[in-house]
């Protein structure tokens, strides 16, 4: 809509199971909110909850305000939406919407192509290397003053 703003980041270098959770993390928060949570992320103040990918993840206190167990703090995700986040914000400013008000509605995280290492094994072997890099889309709005259906 007109009242909506975009961001996209193609091929990041970040885990996709990373930023996936923490993507899922942020959906629905206003943009100021998102922002605070993933620099309190950065810092490690409050955890990001593994919902989907959670083999191996380990359990934190912090993940308590999701009513979860599992969290984790993936910085590098964090900073990787930070930027997408104030580039969507600049978006908005051009187009000038009121940044103050800005909801995200639309978050979406999907799988890259791989790049492709190798690595030496014993005897003589060779294994595949890969990387998971993936794809990130926003859409954040300007949420209407609420009307009484």
């Amino acid at each position: 809509g007109s009242k909506s703003c975009k961001a996209m980041g193609v091929d990041l270098r970040v885990h996709y199971k990373n930023t996936y959770e923490t993507a899922r993390a942020i959906k629905g928060m206003s943009l100021r909110t998102a922002q605070q949570y993933l620099e309190d992320v950065c810092e490690k103040k409050r955890c990001v909850p593994f919902r989907k990918y959670t083999g191996c993840i380990g359990r934190t206190p912090q993940a308590k305000e999701f009513k979860m167990s599992q969290g984790r703090w993936p910085v590098k995700s964090a900073k990787i939406l930070l930027g997408l986040l104030k580039n969507a914000e600049s978006n908005a400013e051009f187009k000038n919407l009121d940044t103050e008000n800005l909801t995200i509605t639309h978050i979406q995280v999907s799988m890259a192509q791989q790049g492709r290492r190798r690595t030496f094994r014993a005897h003589g072997r060779v294994n595949a290397y890969m990387n998971c890099p993936c794809h990130v889309e926003m859409l954040l709005e300007e949420k209407e003053e609420a009307v009484d259906k």
